[in-house]
């Protein structure tokens, strides 16, 4: 079996970040959203991964990512020249995939469990189709599956007006070598893209067994800054405590924290599950819980809590504490205490910044 990790698209809902990065390398817990995904496939046993980029982004996926070497995995980079939809994705992997079986794995999305015994499960009730999918208050914001008595999957609907069910498709998804026809015969959609449900759907329409899988844990895809940040926040309960750097004895720690390497903290409150980078320096300053800092980051004189902050960003003398925030690399915030007392801004498109009393 192969796997198809979809990491394009342009990342609306996440500018101005995503206007210079891929937002599948946006960190959760100080690692990018993809990794975890790498972590899911090569825990299966997959060994051979194609990876969808865009002509824009794909280049920093190259980069971070490498020849997979480091998760066992082979990779080979499929290019997509514009987003066209998940089924174009799939429709321009065949040369890669062949005739082998693969699973279709969205590189913003994370899951608790990961993949393995979704898998390991696959085929042993005939099915051409097994898609994951998890029960959700909210049907109406998701693709959704429809079963019939024999638990197959009869229906697809996207974003259901009124409840039909509540098992959403997650966006992982295991297919033989049958979704091809399928890929190749259906049209674009009103977005004028090739919807990877429209093709489900016609298999299941000409005879094709389509099985669902119910996930156990939670699962997000990634595509809103509030998403990111309750990632940040569930990964961040596991973490695994470590000190690497040095911690000044004015300064007082608390919680689960992990410390990287060159990593500075004077006469400052740490109060975890905290992450924190490597030669990064907190000063005179309070970090709360649910926070990631990447390498690099510099905090002075401010306070901190549920944010992500990328790396070389510097943070100084801000009087009212950040929250809930996603900050990108090498930004600068400061208060220079001018007289009279002003703002001064340099945002990119798409910003959004939000002033308290």
């Amino acid at each position: 079996m192969k796997a198809l990790i979809l990491s394009g698209g342009s990342g609306t809902r996440l500018r101005p970040i995503t206007f210079s990065y891929a937002k599948q390398l946006i960190p959760v817990a100080n690692r990018p959203i993809l990794f975890y995904v790498l972590d899911d496939i090569a825990d299966a046993g997959i060994k051979r991964a194609g990876i969808v980029i865009d002509k824009q982004t794909g280049y920093l996926i190259k980069e971070v990512v490498g020849d997979g070497e480091q998760w066992g995995l082979n990779i080979t980079y499929i290019v997509q020249d514009s987003p066209r939809g998940l089924a174009h994705a799939v429709k321009i992997a065949r040369p890669f995939i062949g005739d082998d079986n693969f699973v279709m794995y969205l590189g913003d999305n994370i899951l608790r469990r990961g993949i393995k015994s979704f898998v390991n499960e696959y085929g042993n009730n005939g099915e051409d189709i097994n898609i994951l999918l998890t029960e959700v208050d909210n049907p109406q914001q998701f693709g959704v599956a429809v079963l019939d008595n024999d638990h197959n999957v009869k229906r697809l609907v996207e974003k259901p007006v009124n409840f039909i069910s509540n098992k959403a498709l997650v966006g992982i998804y295991i297919f033989n070598h049958k979704i091809f026809r399928a890929v190749n015969s259906i049209k674009p959609s009103w977005r004028g893209e090739l919807e990877i449900t429209d093709a489900i759907q016609y298999l299941i329409d000409h005879g094709g067994k389509v099985l669902p899988y119910l996930i156990d844990g939670w699962w997000k895809d990634t595509g809103k800054k509030e998403d990111v940040l309750e990632v940040n926040r569930f990964l961040l309960e596991d973490l695994n405590p470590t000190n690497c750097g040095q911690v000044a004895l004015s300064s007082h720690l608390s919680g689960r924290i992990a410390l990287g390497r060159e990593s500075i903290i004077k006469n400052s409150v740490i109060a975890g599950p905290v992450a924190i980078g490597e030669s990064c320096l907190i000063e005179d300053s309070y970090i709360g819980p649910y926070t990631s800092l990447g390498s690099g980051v510099q905090i002075i004189n401010s306070e901190l809590e549920k944010s992500i902050v990328m790396e070389n960003t510097r943070i100084s003398g801000i009087q009212k504490r950040i929250a809930n925030s996603l900050i990108g690399r090498d930004v600068v915030i400061e208060d220079r205490k001018s007289k009279p007392g002003i703002h001064e801004l340099l945002l990119g498109d798409k910003s959004q910044l939000a002033l308290y009393e």
